[in-house]
């Protein structure tokens, strides 16, 4: 049974930091690109982060360029996704995707939410 567990969500103050967490099983964590993506209220689901399956590989967003760094740890089956500098503009679900073409995994979903 395929699962993608997301933790580290919250409520955190404009420039403060968080770190999401995603926990795989259920297939070969090694052979997928993992990805974090992001929606809000009447919006597509958006691309923010890409890491690819050995690591050497990472695409971002433009929006959180040089504030956030997505990360794996093939040993644990887990991607990570360190946001610092938050904006209130970062507020959104974040979803973890695992991709081996032709499958596609998501996650349920983690809320971060940036306000003071």
């Amino acid at each position: 049974q395929v699962q993608l567990v997301e933790s580290g969500g919250g409520l955190v103050q404009p420039g403060g930091s968080l770190r999401l967490s995603c926990a795989a099983s259920g297939f070969t964590f090694s052979n997928y690109a993992m990805s974090w993506y992001r929606q809000t209220p009447g919006k597509e689901r958006e691309l923010v982060a890409r890491i690819f399956n050995n690591g050497a590989s990472t695409n971002y967003a433009d929006s959180v360029k040089g504030r956030f760094t997505i990360s794996r740890d093939n040993a644990k089956s887990t991607v990570y996704l360190q946001m610092n500098s938050l904006k209130p503009e970062d507020t959104a679900v974040y979803y973890c995707s695992a991709r081996f073409i032709p499958y596609t995994y998501w996650g349920q979903g983690t809320q971060v939410t940036v306000s003071s």
